[in-house]
């Protein structure tokens, strides 16, 4: 099974960059993963949030690979402990899902369209955070699951 965070805009900050970088490098020895950059639409010259959100739908719904699954990381999803977290993502390895796809939204958030087709809408918490940061906080979640899943000592166990 592989992992693909599909992400509108890129990363700025060089230090989520680098966190980003260094959790990749981790999540390679478990799950191999990639990361797909939406394009974020200008926010000039008119326009609305419905109609950027619905710009960002197109490319972050292209990256669902045929069987996979969607994650709609969204704050009015469902919260996991990482423990319970890794033991879905095991679920999903075992049942030979070929891949699973996270959608992070830009800054009006994500289209109903994906969270109409999302497989499961996941939450961080019900505090907003910018997205850069959502993407390392996810990316580590990832490589713990994977940590967890191969058997590594958990030190909440």
């Amino acid at each position: 099974m592989r992992f693909v965070v599909a992400a509108v805009g890129r990363l700025k900050a060089p230090h989520f960059a680098a966190a980003c970088q260094d959790y990749l490098a981790r999540l390679g020895h478990t799950f191999p993963t990639s990361v797909v950059e939406v394009r974020d639409p200008p926010r000039t010259g008119g326009g609305t949030a419905d109609r950027w959100k619905a710009q960002e739908a197109t490319g972050l719904l292209a990256a669902l690979p045929p069987a996979g699954r969607l994650v709609a990381l969204d704050e009015r999803g469902r919260s996991m402990t990482s423990r319970a977290f890794a033991e879905w993502v095991g679920q999903l390895r075992d049942q030979g899902v070929p891949a699973i796809v996270f959608a992070i939204g830009g800054p009006d958030g994500l289209d109903e369209s994906v969270r109409q087709r999302a497989d499961k809408l996941l939450s961080f918490g019900a505090m907003t955070m910018p997205h850069e940061l959502v993407r390392v906080v996810l990316l580590e979640q990832l490589y713990r699951a994977g940590a967890i899943l191969s058997g590594s000592p958990y030190h909440r166990d």
